[in-house]
């Protein structure tokens, strides 16, 4: 088939109208294909948050930070003048509670001394927030409203008597079986987490927040209010009748207390820990 000159040129500017056309069809899937080929920035930039530092406008509405992510400083083993360093260690802008099958022994082949890590500081009406990850199977805690003598008289291991909010491999340690006041986010052996909870599995980053505020306690998970308690209402006085620490005279009274985590056997890992008082 034979082509005049004015159809070539008739052709050639349907080809051009074409092409635009194309393109436009073209575009949605080079974008997607784009998004797939290229590394998950937002997924990046949501590990970088871990960055242990506030803003102008935090520090303005009162926030300290309780953990730069390089030292211990503000920090040391409860009943100790220093940290137990063979059993916390600062990783990856984390601190981490080191697995008790992984603390070496000493030259008489005991474990070396163990202890809960506490901040120096303590604090009465207060809002903390942190964020922290679990092993998988693992179990510990961040507790407050401790007072280190009470601790001390009571628990010569070097352990914290306080409240405790609950961090916990809810799918595998065996805690979890044991009623929804030891599973994670939980006011410990006292108040469960509502039906509103949303955990992120072993090994992901959860944030979490605490308030404290007289007799009055909140605990959040990932951006969420799962508890809440008042320590003159008859129910948190029935819940503690019950628990492990009703032998304990004086464990509920609100004082001024440290801020402590738990050295238990298993790894954890904490970060961006910050506090407001009021």
């Amino acid at each position: 088939m034979k082509y005049s000159p004015a159809d070539s040129d008739r052709i050639s500017r349907q080809e051009r109208s074409v092409l635009p056309a194309a393109l436009v069809l073209l575009l949605p899937l080079l974008f997607v294909a784009g998004m797939v080929l290229q590394p998950p920035l937002a997924a990046a930039a949501v590990q970088a948050g871990g960055a242990n530092a506030l803003t102008a406008a935090e520090k303005a509405a009162g926030w300290i930070l309780l953990f730069d992510g390089k030292s211990f400083a503000g920090w040391r083993g409860l009943g100790y003048d220093g940290v137990p360093a063979k059993h916390w260690v600062i990783e990856d802008g984390a601190i981490k509670k080191i697995p008790s099958k992984d603390v070496p022994l000493q030259a008489d082949g005991q474990p070396a001394k163990s202890g809960d890590l506490m901040t120096v500081a303590a604090f009465a009406d207060f809002e903390l927030t942190f964020e922290w990850k679990i092993s998988a199977g693992g179990n510990s805690g961040v507790k407050y409203n401790v007072s280190e003598g009470m601790s001390m008289r009571q628990s010569p291991n070097h352990a914290a008597l306080g409240f405790e909010y609950q961090v916990l491999d809810d799918l595998l340690h065996s805690d979890a079986k044991n009623g929804p006041h030891r599973t994670a986010g939980a006011l410990y052996d006292l108040v469960p987490p509502g039906p509103a909870k949303v955990l992120k599995p072993a090994g992901a980053w959860n944030s979490a927040r605490i308030v404290l505020r007289g007799g009055h306690g909140e605990h959040w998970l990932n951006g969420v209010k799962i508890l809440e308690y008042d320590l003159a209402s008859p129910d948190f006085k029935a819940r503690l009748a019950k628990s492990k620490y009703a032998p304990i005279a004086g464990f509920a009274d609100r004082r001024s207390g440290h801020i402590v985590l738990q050295d238990h056997t298993d790894a954890a890992w904490y970060r961006n820990i910050r506090i407001k008082a009021f």
